[in-house]
């Protein structure tokens, strides 16, 4: 009997991507992981999975932006997770074009080779980013596509062409929306390990852009298990749709603080610094997610409570071998 297929994970050194390799891993699954070209061979947090996680892993050094990279990569595959992506928002004004080469070109490549090939199953990774500032709550995915950002208007983009494969093509694909991801190995870019890294350095007076925006933040592995709930739920449930997943609950990024320093056991002092803060067209005010839909047609519902998850990614930079990965006195949130 031959062996199964692989599945094929791009944007796999990556934060949400890493923990995804490694619960395909858990479920039986050999992994086919794309990391971007490097010329320091570096396999980003991939590294850091357990040996015998990695001796099913097959890292594919590439980039989504390159055709044939792409192809070789999903060739043979049974379900490609497709995560690679540039996400940070403050660089994306600054570089556009770049955003737009990953992250509308890359889904291109992908969608391209997905078609080419027959590979069964695409899972697409959207953003909330694409609602903008919530019009109405909770944010279903029949809420208004609102870029104020270019990052969020390339992800929109990649959505677009991921839709208009299936309508034009039959493409097996299906795109998954989360909102706003955290855990460990998160980049400092986004505000939680911001926050709680600048604490495990030493700091008591947090920096940060505009305090107010609410957000609805998932713990990292009920995000993973959102992506292998639509990559393996039956195509009729899932393929041509969109899904959000979220938690529906939501807090301000000022009350978030207080409550990681509670956790923290520490009294922070909070200092917004105008040169951090989006445009002021460009800020999303608000994210409350309704993932009825994802509920409905997988039975997938989040695991894992803030403080829980919270908990977990302090535990994570109070480790001094964890904090050393970081430049923590470099913070873009």
């Amino acid at each position: 009997m031959s062996a199964p297929a692989p599945v094929a994970v791009t944007g796999a050194e990556g934060f949400i991507g890493s923990h995804l390799v490694e619960a395909l891993v858990a479920r039986g699954h050999r992994v086919r992981a794309m990391v971007q070209y490097n010329s320091f061979s570096s396999f980003g947090w991939l590294e850091d999975l357990p040996e015998d996680v990695m001796d099913h892993v097959e890292v594919v050094l590439g980039d989504v932006r390159d055709p044939g990279s792409v192809q070789s990569l999903v060739a043979g595959t049974e379900t490609v997770y497709h995560l690679a992506a540039l996400i940070a928002i403050p660089y994306s004004y600054r570089a556009p074009h770049s955003y737009v080469e990953t992250n509308v070109t890359g889904t291109l490549n992908v969608l391209e080779a997905v078609r080419h090939l027959g590979i069964p199953r695409l899972v697409h990774t959207s953003t909330s980013e694409t609602y903008g500032t919530a019009q109405t709550v909770p944010i279903t995915e029949d809420h208004p596509i609102n870029t104020q950002s270019p990052y969020a208007a390339s992800k929109a983009g990649g959505d677009r062409l991921a839709d208009s494969y299936h309508a034009s093509f039959g493409l097996p694909v299906v795109t998954l929306r989360p909102f706003n991801t955290f855990g460990p190995r998160q980049s400092m870019r986004a505000v939680i390990p911001t926050v709680i890294g600048q604490v495990a350095a030493g700091e008591r007076t947090i920096t940060l852009g505009d305090l107010r925006p609410t957000r609805d933040f998932s713990y990292v592995k009920d995000t993973v298990a959102a992506f292998l709930a639509v990559g393996t739920a039956p195509a009729a449930d899932v393929v041509g749709r969109t899904f959000n997943s979220g938690t529906g609950e939501e807090i301000s990024v000022g009350d978030l603080v207080r409550l990681i320093g509670k956790l923290m056991d520490t009294e922070l002092e909070i200092r917004s610094e105008q040169e951090r803060v989006r445009p002021a067209a460009s800020e999303v005010m608000r994210l409350l997610a309704d993932a009825s839909r994802l509920r409905a047609a997988t039975g997938w519902a989040p695991a894992h409570t803030l403080d829980e998850g919270l908990a977990a990614t302090i535990a994570f930079f109070r480790d001094p071998a964890n904090l050393a990965r970081y430049k923590t006195g470099i913070y873009n949130v």
